[in-house]
């Protein structure tokens, strides 16, 4: 016999405002941070976090659906983005040595400086939309917690 399962708890209003601010934050915050990127003239949000994976991988290069994912796109979505990157010669496509129907992406020496030129650009745009926001919170703990749940699956 298995156990009764344990009635739902409501939220309070506490619970309910931090859900509904989270939604929010989710919404407005790529926005923003990407907005400001532009308006600086450096890379879009997108671009910019695409070739922030690229950099970070061994050889600067991902397979595409192993980059699609770390986006946060769909693989359609990321095929557009590297396409635009390719343009412009920050980025490009090569076939996967280890698999011949795989596609990886590669990030150029244009960019990576790119990249490094766009930085201070998203990294002010962070602090002032987001980190700033977190003064006298235990930001361990709350990383955690958003661990926690971006896990949960």
């Amino acid at each position: 016999m298995s156990a009764a399962p344990e009635p739902l708890r409501p939220v309070d209003a506490e619970e309910e405002a931090l859900v509904r601010s989270l939604g929010r934050i989710m919404h407005v915050l790529p926005r923003a941070i990407d907005a400001d990127m532009v308006g600086d003239r450096q890379l879009p949000l997108t671009e910019y976090t695409a070739l922030m994976h690229l950099s970070e991988a061994p050889e600067r290069r991902m397979r595409m659906s192993d980059l699609a994912s770390a986006c946060q796109l769909s693989l359609s979505g990321m095929t557009r983005t590297i396409a635009r990157l390719e343009t412009q010669g920050l980025a490009e496509r090569v076939k996967c040595a280890e698999d011949a129907r795989g596609w990886n992406a590669v990030l150029t020496d244009a960019g990576l400086t790119r990249l490094q030129e766009s930085w201070p650009s998203h990294l002010a745009s962070v602090r002032r939309r987001f980190l700033d926001h977190f003064e006298g919170i235990d930001l361990v703990q709350l990383a955690r917690a958003f661990q926690r749940v971006g896990s949960a699956g």
